[in-house]
């Protein structure tokens, strides 16, 4: 399973642990991922995704997923996302 947010495109960070003697010793930041469930309008269906905590606030402030994903740019999507958001676009164009 990756380590990278479904929707917005978050991925482990590399830093230092810097002790109190200035020892500097390589580190991981990760993202913080949650499984949940999310709800199309648009497509009457469900969908499993792995996102960020941050993300999830977004997609609730921006209204739901379907007015997210019509926001949201193709590059920072993954492949499922990219194909829930091409049928939100169908879907609403013959709307």
């Amino acid at each position: 399973m990756a380590k990278r947010c479904a929707i917005c495109g978050k991925e482990p960070q590399y830093g230092h642990h810097v002790s109190h003697a200035k020892n500097r010793v390589n580190r991981r930041f990760m993202p913080n991922l949650r499984n949940v469930t999310l709800i199309s309008d648009a497509l009457g269906r469900s969908f499993k995704v792995r996102i960020s905590a941050n993300a999830l606030r977004t997609v609730d402030h921006r209204g739901g997923l379907d007015s997210f994903l019509l926001k949201a740019k193709d590059a920072e999507l993954a492949p499922k996302m990219l194909d829930v958001k091409r049928q939100v676009v169908k879907k609403t164009a013959t709307a």
